[in-house]
């Protein structure tokens, strides 16, 4: 049985991949709302915007953030650079999963370097995945 979360984000430059995401999201119900972002810089502008935001941050801020690797301008592991300043609260309510279709293992090393990515899936999700998200 997965669990439910309050919301969850979606960063990846490719809309097809969001909207099958969102779609296995949708049909697995594990969220009540989800975010989509084609970049990461829009993904940490949203994240820092909604921090201000004391009163209803954490309402807003996502439970779980779905991250892509490769992805122009700012790609995963630049995101978890700038997700590293944000805020305590911020950091420690939203859980990530780098979800990517890189079958490098360095790519899966790296992300173990940072304390947020909870998990490495490779795309694009399924319902056994979802099923099996434990964070």
């Amino acid at each position: 049985m997965s669990k439910k979360y309050h919301s969850v984000m979606l960063i990846d430059d490719n809309e097809i991949d969001n909207l099958i995401n969102q779609k296995m999201i949708e049909s697995a119900d594990i969220s009540e709302h989800i975010y989509t972002h084609t970049g990461a810089k829009s993904a940490i502008e949203f994240l820092k915007n909604i921090s201000k935001l004391v009163d209803i941050s954490n309402q807003v801020l996502p439970d779980v953030i779905f991250l892509d690797i490769d992805m122009p301008l700012m790609d995963g592991f630049q995101f978890l650079d700038e997700f590293e300043k944000l805020s305590e609260q911020t950091r420690s309510k939203c859980k990530v999963v780098m979800l990517t279709s890189s079958i490098n293992p360095q790519d899966v090393n790296k992300s173990k370097k940072y304390s947020y990515v909870k998990e490495y899936i490779n795309k694009p999700l399924s319902q056994q995945t979802l099923e099996n998200l434990d964070i």
